[in-house]
C-alpha cells in the first residue's frame, strides 16, 4: 500500500517496441528542459504519462491542445488519474514477461557539460537489484519504509517504488514540495507510522535539526534502517553527526545510519548493512588533503583543518565485484594506497547508454588491467563515476564524483570539498546552504576554480568582499589552490535543478556566456594563473666559442663514437675465410676431430656430458637427414625445437643449419604445469609458422598426453620428430646459404612493454660471434642455473679450478654470490677457491652501473685473490650487442656524478660528489669493434631484418626461445679462459655468444592473457 502527496512533476513513458519501455523523466518546466526533450526525441518517446495537477499547468492552444514545446518531439498526453480511466475487462489480465535481457526501463541522467543520456536497465538486472537489496537491507513483508526521495530515479526509485512492491511493504512517500514547508513531516511519518526504513539525504537531515525545536514527543528506535542516500558525498558525515547527537536521546540509534552510493549507471554500488551490535563502530578515516589532490591516501590526524574525515558506505553489493582503477587512461588497477575511480561488475547494473555505443563502450565495458597491461578478468566492469578506495575488511570509501572532478595544475581536486570549504567561512550564514556552485574553466591551457554563490539580501558590499577574502585565504591554506573567480550573485537568482538545487551546468554556462551578472566579483589570476608566456627579449650578439662551448654544455655535439674494424684484428684467423657457421664445423671436424666443443656441469662439479667436433658434426649431418626425409622439409622452412636444457638443443640446431631450416628454440612445457606453460608453446609455434616439431621421445609423449589435450588442441600439432631415434645415413650435401642475407634462426623474446617478438638473424651473424665455442675452438663448459642455484659457488669454483682468466657475468649472479656465499669466504679459502688469475670480471647488462653491488662483491671476494681492478662493466641491448667493454689495457673506469634533475629534461649536467641530487654514473668502456654509436644506438652488420609481434601478458621474464637461453646462462670456455655466467640476464646482453650454448630454465613461464586466472573478488 502507498499513500501518495500530489504529483507536481511529469512522468513520461516510450513506445519504442512492444510492450513498452517507460523513460523516467523528472522535470520542473518543459519548456526549458530541452534537453530532456532531445532525448525523449532520441528514444522515440510518443506517449506522455501525467497527473491531472501537472496537466492543468501546462500551456495550453485556444482549443485547449497542448503544444509541441522547443526540443520535444510531438506527444500524446495522457492523464493516469482514477477519473479519466475506464475499467479494464474482467477477462483482461496483465501481459507478464520473463527476466530477460530486454529493456525495463530508461533512467535519465544529466553529466557535467548538461547533456541529458538515457541509461537503459533491462529486466533482468531490475530483478537481480531487487533481489540484492532485499537481502543486503534485510527487507521483510509488511514493513513500513517513509521515502523522502524523488520515488521517480536513483534510490528513491529503486526502494519506494520497485523493491517495496517486490517484498510488499507499506511506502509513505513524502514530496519536495511538503519538506519545504515542513521539514520534519518524514519524522512524525516515522514516529507515527513506526516506520523501520527511512530514505532520506543528509539535507533532509540537516533541515530537521534546524526545525526540531517546535517538535515533541519524537521517537525513533522503531527505525532499524535510516539509508542515506548521498553516502558518497563525503561531507554527508557531518549532517550524520550532528543527527545523531541530536536525536540519540530520542531513540535513534548509532548503528541505524546506513550511508548508501549509487550512480545512474551502475545503480547501488554500495551500502551500509543495518545490524544489532551496538558496540561496532562504523568505518571512518581522516584523510590528508594535500595527498588525496594527488590521487594518494595518507592518514592525518583530526585536529588539522586540511583534511577530510571520511565514512564507509558499507559493502559491495551481493553477487558484484568492485575494483579501483585510474581516473585517466588505460583503466590500470590502483594500488593499495591510491584513489581511483570505482568500477564494478555485476548484472544488476545498467547496461547501456540509449542510442550511443561509443559512450556505452567507454563507460559499460571497461576491462581493468594490471601493471603489465593484461586484463584482470574476461567479464567487462562498468564504471560508476565515483572516486574512492576499498578500505579494509572490504569497505568502500567514496571521496567524491568523477563530475565534480578539476585537475589544476596536475592535483585533483573535488569540487565538494571546496564547497565545504567556503560554507565553513565566517560568517557563516553568509551565503546560504545548497546555493554556491563550484565548478572549473579552462584559462591558458590549464582548469582554473571558479566559484558562484548567491548572498543573502541584507549583505552589504564590504561584507560581501571581507567574506570572499576569507574565503581565497581559506582555500589557499587548506587545498594549497588559487581561485581564478569568485562572484556572488542576489539571492534566488541562480537556475535551479526540480529539486532546488544549483544547476551547475547552466551556472556554468551563464559564467562563460557573461550573462551571469553577479554583483560582487573578486577576480584573483595571478594566484593561479602561473604558466603566464614570457616576453620576447633581445639576446645580445654571441660569438662563434661561445656557440660551440654552448653546444658542449647543452649536449647539442654529435654524439658519435666508432669501435675498430674487425679486420684489422684478425688477419691470422684460420675460421675468418668462412663466412657461415656451418662451414666452421665442418672444418673443425675434419681438422680438430677429437676437440671437446661443448662438457654439461652439474651441480657437484662433475661432467654430466660432453660434446667432440666430430660428435657434433655427425650428429647434426643425422638430423638434417631426418628433417629432409622424415619431415619432406625444404630450405627455408621453419622448425621448432622443444628441447630441455642440454647437449640435445646444441645438436638440433646445428643440424637445422645442415638442411637449410630455420630454427626456431622453444622451452618445453613442465611436466608439473601443463596447463599454463604448453598453451605458450603452442602460441610461439604457431607465430613461428613452424612446418615440423623436433624434441625428445619424453617430450613428445608429454606433447600428446590427456593433460595436454586438455590444455590445447593436440590435433593441430605439426608433424612432431623424435630425435632419440636418429637414422644412419649421411646427407648427399650440406646446405650452404646463398648469400649472407638469407634467414639463420628466428629468436623469440618479450620486451620491456610486454610484447612477444621474433627477431629475423640473418647466416652471416656468426661473422660477429667471436667468443663462440664453434668458430673460436674453445672448450665451453655449461653450467644449467637451476644447478647454480643449487650451489652458488659452482661459477666461483669453476673460475678457480679451470684458471679462467676473462668472465662474463650478470647482476644477478653477482648478487646471488654476494648474498649466498658473504659468510662462506673462509671455507671457500680452505677449499683452495682461488681467483688471483681473473683478469676481467666484466658485468653485461642494459642498465647503468650498479656501482654499490660491484664495490660490494669486489671487496668481499679480495681475500680470495679476486683484485678490485678486474671488476668492471659493459652495456648492451637488443640490437647492439655488448656495445662497449672495457679492455684490459685500459685505465680504470671513470666514475661521474650527474644532475638527477638535468636527466629528467634529458639533459647531462655534471656536478661535484655529494651535491645534492647527484647520482653516480661508471664508466661502462669503449665502444666493440664493428659498432657505431650516434645518440641512438644501432648495429652497423647486425642482421636483425624483422620482427613478428604477438601481445602476451607478462611483465619482464623472457620467453621460451633462444632469447631465454641466453637468459638463463652459466657458460666456461676453457681454451681462452673465457667464463660466462648469467642466471638472469636479458638475452641480447649475451648475443654476442653463441646462442645454442645456452640452457633453459623451467623456473619463468610465459603465460598468455587468455590464460590468466580470473580477478579475486574485493
Amino acid at each position: 500500500s502507498c499513500h501518495w502527496a500530489p504529483l507536481e512533476k511529469s512522468l513520461t513513458w516510450s513506445s519504442l517496441h512492444p510492450p513498452f519501455r517507460c523513460l523516467y523523466t523528472l522535470t520542473s518546466s518543459p519548456l526549458r528542459s530541452q534537453q530532456i526533450g532531445f532525448l525523449l526525441g532520441s528514444c522515440g518517446v510518443t506517449v506522455a504519462l501525467t497527473s491531472d495537477a501537472c496537466h492543468k499547468g501546462l500551456p495550453k492552444s485556444p482549443t485547449g491542445e497542448i503544444p509541441q514545446f522547443k526540443g520535444w518531439p510531438k506527444l500524446l498526453w495522457f492523464v493516469t488519474e482514477s477519473k479519466h480511466l475506464s475499467k479494464p475487462p474482467r477477462d483482461w489480465f496483465p501481459h507478464i514477461k520473463d527476466a530477460n535481457n530486454d529493456t525495463a526501463y530508461i533512467e535519465y541522467k544529466t553529466c557535467k557539460d548538461g547533456s541529458v543520456l538515457g541509461v537503459t536497465v533491462t529486466r533482468i538486472a531490475l530483478l537481480t537489484h531487487c533481489q540484492a537489496l532485499t537481502q543486503a537491507c534485510g527487507y521483510t513483508e509488511a514493513e513500513t519504509i517513509v521515502n523522502v526521495l524523488d520515488f521517480k530515479k536513483d534510490v528513491g526509485l529503486w526502494h519506494g517504488i520497485l523493491t517495496s512492491v517486490m517484498n510488499m511493504m507499506h511506502v509513505i512517500s513524502i514530496p519536495y514540495s511538503l519538506m519545504k514547508v515542513n521539514p520534519l513531516s518524514w519524522i512524525q511519518k516515522v514516529c507515527q507510522y513506526k516506520a523501520k526504513v527511512a530514505c532520506v539525504k543528509s539535507r533532509d537531515m540537516h533541515w530537521a535539526l534546524v526545525a526540531h525545536r517546535d517538535q515533541r514527543d519524537i521517537n525513533l528506535s522503531s527505525l532499524r534502517m535510516l539509508i542515506v542516500a548521498d553516502g558518497a558525498n563525503p561531507w554527508s558525515i557531518s549532517s550524520c553527526d550532528a543527527f545523531l547527537n541530536v536525536f540519540q536521546s530520542k531513540g535513534l540509534r548509532q548503528e541505524v545510519i546506513c550511508p548508501c552510493a549509487s550512480s545512474p549507471e551502475a545503480l547501488t554500488v554500495a551500502i551500509r548493512r543495518p545490524t544489532d551490535d551496538s558496540n561496532q563502530p562504523p568505518g571512518r578515516g581522516v584523510l590528508s588533503m594535500h595527498g588525496l589532490t594527488y590521487g594518494v591516501i595518507r592518514v592525518d590526524s583530526e585536529e588539522k583543518l586540511s583534511v577530510l574525515t571520511v565514512q564507509d558506505v558499507g559493502l559491495v553489493m551481493p553477487g558484484a565485484i568492485m575494483c579501483s582503477v585510474k581516473p585517466d587512461g588505460i583503466p590500470q588497477l590502483c594500488k593499495t594506497d591510491e584513489i581511483g575511480e570505482l568500477c564494478v561488475c555485476a548484472i544488476a547494473t545498467g547496461t547501456s547508454y540509449y542510442g550511443l555505443s561509443g559512450m556505452t563502450k567507454n563507460t559499460f565495458e571497461v576491462f581493468p588491467m594490471t601493471s603489465s597491461g593484461g586484463p584482470i578478468t574476461e567479464y567487462p566492469f562498468i564504471r560508476t563515476g565515483l572516486l574512492g578506495f576499498i578500505g579494509p575488511g572490504g569497505l568502500v570509501f567514496v571521496i567524491g564524483k568523477m563530475d565534480g572532478l578539476m585537475v589544476v595544475s596536475g592535483r585533483r581536486h573535488n569540487a565538494d570539498d571546496i564547497v565545504a570549504t567556503a560554507l565553513a567561512v565566517e560568517p557563516m550564514k553568509f551565503v546560504y546552504r545548497g546555493r554556491i556552485a563550484v565548478f572549473s574553466v579552462s584559462v591558458l591551457h590549464d582548469e582554473r576554480i571558479v566559484i558562484v554563490a548567491e548572498q543573502r539580501p541584507d549583505s552589504t558590499e564590504e561584507d560581501s568582499f571581507q567574506w570572499m577574502s576569507r574565503v581565497l585565504q581559506a582555500i589557499d591554506s587548506i587545498h594549497q589552490v588559487g581561485v581564478y573567480c569568485l562572484a556572488l550573485v542576489p539571492a534566488n537568482t541562480l537556475p535551479k535543478t526540480p529539486l532546488g538545487g544549483i544547476h551547475l551546468s547552466e551556472t556554468k554556462q551563464l559564467f562563460l556566456e557573461g550573462s551571469l551578472h553577479p554583483c560582487n566579483v573578486l577576480m584573483c589570476p595571478h594566484t593561479c594563473v602561473t604558466n603566464l608566456p614570457k616576453p620576447r627579449q633581445k639576446q645580445p650578439e654571441i660569438g662563434p666559442a661561445s656557440v660551440m662551448v654552448g653546444n658542449l654544455v647543452s649536449g647539442k655535439r654529435i654524439a658519435q663514437a666508432s669501435g675498430r674494424d674487425l679486420g684489422q684484428i684478425e688477419d691470422n684467423d684460420q675460421a675468418r675465410k668462412f663466412l657461415f657457421l656451418s662451414e666452421v664445423l665442418q672444418w673443425r671436424a675434419q681438422t680438430t676431430p677429437d676437440h671437446v666443443l661443448y662438457t654439461l656441469l652439474n651441480c657437484r662439479g662433475t661432467i654430466a656430458n660432453s660434446l667432440t667436433c666430430v660428435q657434433l658434426h655427425k650428429r647434426a649431418e643425422k638430423i638434417a637427414v631426418m628433417l629432409m626425409e622424415r619431415g619432406h622439409l625444404q630450405d627455408g622452412d621453419h622448425v621448432a625445437l622443444v628441447y630441455p636444457p642440454g647437449i640435445d638443443l646444441i645438436a638440433a640446431f646445428y643440424g637445422c643449419l645442415y638442411a637449410g631450416c630455420v630454427p626456431i628454440t622453444v622451452r618445453p612445457p613442465h611436466p608439473q604445469n601443463i596447463a599454463t606453460t604448453l598453451p605458450t608453446v603452442k602460441m610461439i609455434v604457431e607465430v613461428s609458422r613452424s612446418a615440423c616439431l623436433m624434441t625428445t621421445q619424453l617430450i613428445c609423449k608429454l606433447l600428446r598426453s590427456r593433460e595436454a589435450a586438455a590444455a590445447v588442441d593436440v590435433r593441430t600439432w605439426p608433424p612432431v620428430l623424435d630425435t632419440d631415434d636418429l637414422p644412419k645415413k649421411r646427407p648427399a650435401q650440406i646446405y650452404k646459404p646463398s648469400n649472407p642475407e638469407t634467414l639463420a634462426y628466428l629468436d623469440f623474446s618479450v620486451s620491456t612493454t610486454g610484447m612477444l617478438a621474433g627477431v629475423k638473424v640473418g647466416t652471416s651473424f656468426c661473422k660477429h660471434l667471436r667468443t663462440q665455442a664453434v668458430y673460436s675452438g674453445h672448450q665451453s663448459i655449461l653450467i644449467p642455473p637451476s644447478e647454480l642455484e643449487t650451489n652458488p659457488a659452482l661459477w666461483l669454483l669453476a673460475v678457480s679450478q679451470y684458471k679462467v682468466r676473462d668472465t662474463f657475468c650478470s647482476y644477478s649472479v653477482m648478487e646471488l654470490c654476494t648474498k649466498g656465499l658473504g659468510s662462506q669466504t673462509e671455507s671457500l679459502k680452505a677449499r683452495g677457491l682461488d681467483l688471483s688469475r681473473v683478469r676481467t670480471c666484466v658485468v653485461v647488462a642494459e642498465e647503468r652501473p650498479r656501482i654499490a653491488l660491484t664495490q660490494s662483491f669486489s671487496k668481499l671476494f679480495k681475500d680470495l685473490g679476486l683484485h678490485p681492478r678486474a671488476v668492471s662493466t659493459s652495456l648492451g641491448c637488443r640490437v647492439n650487442l655488448a656495445i662497449c667493454l672495457q679492455g684490459t689495457s685500459g685505465p680504470d673506469p671513470t666514475t661521474v656524478y650527474v644532475d638527477m634533475r638535468a636527466l629528467r629534461h634529458d639533459r647531462v649536467r655534471l656536478v661535484e660528489r655529494g651535491s645534492p641530487h647527484s647520482l653516480p654514473l661508471m664508466e661502462s668502456g669503449k665502444v666493440s669493434t664493428e659498432r657505431r654509436v650516434k645518440h641512438i644506438f644501432y648495429g652497423k652488420y647486425f642482421h636483425t631484418t624483422s620482427i613478428h609481434l604477438l601481445n602476451t601478458f607478462r611483465d619482464g621474464d623472457s620467453t621460451t626461445s633462444l632469447g631465454s637461453l641466453f637468459q638463463y646462462l652459466t657458460t666456461l670456455l676453457v681454451k681462452k679462459f673465457f667464463l660466462i655466467s648469467n642466471l638472469n640476464l636479458p638475452w641480447c646482453n649475451l648475443r654476442t655468444f653463441l646462442p645454442v650454448l645456452l640452457l633453459v630454465a623451467w623456473e619463468k613461464v610465459l603465460t598468455p592473457t587468455s590464460l590468466q586466472p580470473p580477478f579475486r573478488q574485493l
